[in-house]
């Protein structure tokens, strides 16, 4: 295996990881944990210790808070006009496009994806995220209502709603896409004038602590961006802190309940974004190389672990045999290797926690009688690489079909067009992506119609955009992020009626 020395990094990626310990952003200062306690993130390509992170615990998340609420409360943050916020938001957008380069390294180090394609998708698309939230600043607005008080006809009235801020906002992100989420959240929270704690997941906290340095860098006032790395025990900390008003959560479902159960002491508001096992349907009359090579990034992309990988590969039974493998001869030829390789196409898995469970999934799947056109096991024998697997034969009560795996790995299924493939595709706890590919256009419509999931892409997949509203259907969340929609969970609207 390729160590990291053999691939150049930038002076700022060896600066950062040289620069001993990694602290918690809290209050404006860098500071270590209350224990003083440290963990270990490591390179998953390698296994071995990139630098060590601050402990963060309930004490921490605690001093977090009230730094959060102060800044709210009594700081500059709550006067700052609108145009401000949008500044600085601007500025942030601009510091990761300079800093696009490093930000994808590191992304990579602890991460294991693509050094490339972390910089080209994941920064490239926080920055837009952060650009598109700094323009909504100025544009968070009420309305004047014509009230008729009929209990009241003589009189007059002036009413009108007000969109205010939240307040303190707990934001939990997960190890998947570190960066790209934690812009997803704090843009919008911070453009509606909240102020927040970030709580990384203990897998990669790197590139938010990194990101920490940039609001510092764009001149957000002390208080207003607070970052707490740590463990679940920091987590249900922050979801459970009665100074907390809104938790906003992506994960996995098992934790978001656990989220929920953990917010209900002040009812704080709660939006979550949690897991799916999207079904990517393929009609006999789809552009079958578009329709191949669409397929394979639906759940290859990020090594499979995303939330709306089309693990369930819905395929009409004219073509099932020569489309499956077709898919497996592309998937066969997928260059493995670790992010920091060029020309790496599928990195490892983020930890052997990951692996285990992924590798598991194989060796159920295979026992169950699935059979693997291609993959079904490991690659390598160092770090937590596994081959991108095929799966055919199987049934829908297999758990490779029905259960989230998170890895390089689909589930194909038949269906008989004259039978309808909607049943099938909806028969999940989960909903919150679906693939329709078809030359049908009015047959593209009525399918989509039918998913129940919250995003449905047609001769596409992954088809996202920032101005367009993400989340799910069941059990795969609650509330909206992106576009207008994403400002909904940071404000709440005051009804206010002035008798004339």
């Amino acid at each position: 295996m390729t160590a990291i020395a053999d691939f150049p990094l930038t002076a700022g990626v060896q600066g950062f990881l040289g620069g001993g310990p990694k602290k918690l952003l809290i209050g404006g200062e860098w500071t270590s944990a209350a224990s003083g306690r440290t963990f270990v993130t490591c390179d998953p390509a390698t296994g071995n210790p990139l630098t060590e992170v601050a402990h963060g615990q309930s004490e921490d998340v605690d001093r977090a808070v009230r730094a959060a609420r102060q800044a709210f409360d009594n700081g500059p943050w709550p006067s700052m006009k609108p145009n401000q916020r949008e500044r600085l938001l601007w500025r942030v957008g601009d510091i990761l496009s300079e800093r696009a380069e490093e930000f994808g390294q590191l992304e990579a180090l602890d991460n294991g994806k693509s050094a490339g394609i972390a910089s080209a998708v994941d920064v490239a698309w926080a920055a837009d995220v952060f650009r598109y939230y700094a323009g909504w600043a100025t544009k968070i607005e009420g309305s004047t209502v014509n009230v008729s008080m009929p209990f009241a006809p003589d009189a007059q009235f002036h009413a009108y709603t007000l969109r205010e801020p939240v307040g303190v906002c707990g934001l939990i992100v997960p190890w998947n896409f570190p960066l790209l989420m934690a812009s997803w959240k704090l843009a919008p929270a911070l453009a509606a004038g909240n102020t927040v704690i970030l709580k990384p997941a203990e897998q990669t906290p790197l590139t938010a602590l990194l990101l920490g340095e940039v609001f510092q860098e764009a001149g957000f006032p002390a208080g207003v961006v607070n970052i707490v790395s740590g463990f679940g025990d920091a987590g249900a900390a922050l979801s459970a802190h009665e100074d907390v008003d809104k938790i906003a959560f992506t994960g996995s479902t098992e934790v978001g309940k656990k989220i929920v159960d953990a917010a209900k002491g002040n009812l704080k508001k709660v939006s979550l974004e949690l897991g799916g096992k999207s079904p990517n349907i393929v009609f006999a009359d789809a552009d079958f190389d578009a329709a191949v090579e669409g397929s394979l990034n639906a759940w290859l992309f990020n090594h499979g672990q995303c939330c709306v990988a089309g693990t369930r590969l819905f395929v009409e039974d004219k073509i099932f045999d020569e489309f499956t493998q077709a898919v497996a001869d592309a998937a066969g030829q997928v260059k493995i290797g670790p992010g920091l390789d060029p020309t790496t196409q599928l990195g490892p898995l983020v930890s052997q926690e990951q692996f285990d469970k992924v590798t598991g999934y194989l060796a159920a799947g295979l026992a169950d009688g699935a059979r693997a056109l291609t993959g079904g096991k490991r690659w390598g024998d160092t770090g937590y690489f596994v081959e991108p697997t095929v799966f055919v034969d199987v049934k829908p009560e297999f758990s490779i079909v029905r259960e989230e795996i998170f890895g390089p790995v689909v589930a194909a299924l038949p269906f008989n067009a004259e039978a309808g493939v909607a049943a099938a595709a909806n028969d999940s706890i989960y909903g919150l992506a679906a693939g329709i590919w078809t030359k049908d256009i009015s047959k593209a419509h009525r399918t989509a119609r039918q998913i129940k999931a919250g995003s449905v892409w047609i001769n596409q997949y992954n088809g996202f955009d920032t101005a367009m509203p993400f989340g799910g259907y069941k059990q795969s969340g609650w509330g909206r992020e992106l576009g207008a929609a994403g400002l909904d969970a940071y404000t709440i609207t005051k009804a206010v009626n002035v008798a004339l």
